[in-house]
């Protein structure tokens, strides 16, 4: 009998200890990290995002002594989209810019103060960890009509949807010298200018031949886009894009800027301040009476909302 007792308790404990081991072995398996097969390339790695801002505002006035107009109302909003992929030595880069504004008193009646549209595309193959040989892709226009106002009762028509419109095409070199800085050059692009209109092109607007709804040129392009946050609570965008074409006045070097701060208040509330600066050695200064160019200047101020999307 004490036999049999002590066969059933070593059966017992070796059953014990197997499953034990069972056990530690499952604790073992289920901690263990799975890795990626390295000859995997199935997955793409993007990254996506934007911004929404939104600002309003609006004031009144009766009977107030100082002057004034007795309604205005300013709204403006700007939205921000990017999808940027990057794979090995890859990687392809998508923005998309939208402003529109519009502004209403009762002495001036309605009138858009910002419609702008800017799509951007630029694929990199990496030569090394600064510099990519890339090709860039950019189009530029606006959405509505837009009028000049020499004065309060007189508008005249300049602009509408692809009238003017910019499709630049440039093979190049982008260099990034440190995180958030982008500098793009190419000594050979082709750049269309479209006036789709035929009022504006009847004109010879913006550089186009008359009664021509589109011009190519060749030129010279750079572009630096660059990104920085200033403080906790403040940020920065900035783009500059150069072009100088080859065939005519090449000294005469376009300009498009565009500035963008952002000052957080809250969660959801921020000031923001854009400063946009456009030369092109096409386009007259609007209102005047000679053929010159000149600088074109827009600043914003305003105060609301500010979403990361």
């Amino acid at each position: 009998m004490k036999k049999a007792l002590i066969i059933l308790s070593l059966l017992i404990t070796s059953q014990l200890m197997a499953q034990d081991e069972t056990i530690k072995g499952l604790q073992n398996e289920s901690g263990k990290t799975i890795k990626k097969d390295p000859n995997d390339t199935t997955n793409k790695v993007w990254k996506k995002g934007g911004i929404f801002s939104l600002n309003v505002a609006q004031g009144s006035l009766s009977n107030w002594a100082a002057g004034g107009d007795n309604f205005s109302l300013s709204l403006n909003t700007y939205v921000n989209m990017f999808a940027f992929y990057k794979k090995g030595k890859h990687s392809w880069d998508n923005n998309l810019d939208i402003y529109l504004g519009y502004v209403n008193t009762t002495s001036l009646g309605s009138r858009k103060n910002d419609d702008r549209v800017n799509y951007t595309s630029k694929y990199g193959y990496a030569l090394n960890p600064k510099l990519n040989l890339s090709g860039l892709l950019d189009f530029r226009t606006q959405f509505f009509k837009g009028y000049n106002y020499p004065n309060a009762d007189t508008k005249v028509f300049v602009s509408d949807l692809l009238a003017p419109a910019y499709l630049l095409l440039s093979p190049g070199l982008d260099w990034k010298p440190v995180k958030n800085l982008s500098i793009f050059v190419s000594p050979i692009t082709a750049r269309w200018v479209i006036v789709k209109d035929d009022i504006l092109s009847a004109q010879g607007a913006y550089g186009v031949d008359t009664g021509k709804t589109s011009k190519m040129e060749y030129g010279a392009f750079a572009s630096i886009n660059y990104t920085a946050n200033l403080n906790k609570t403040v940020t920065y965008k900035g783009r500059m894009d150069l072009f100088s074409n080859y065939r005519k006045n090449p000294q005469n070097v376009d300009l498009f800027m565009t500035n963008l701060f952002a000052a957080k208040l809250s969660r959801v509330l921020s000031a923001t301040w854009s400063l946009d600066l456009i030369y092109d050695d096409d386009v007259k200064l609007f209102g005047k009476n000679d053929d010159s160019p000149g600088m074109q200047l827009k600043s914003l101020v305003g105060v609301g909302l500010l979403v990361k999307m």
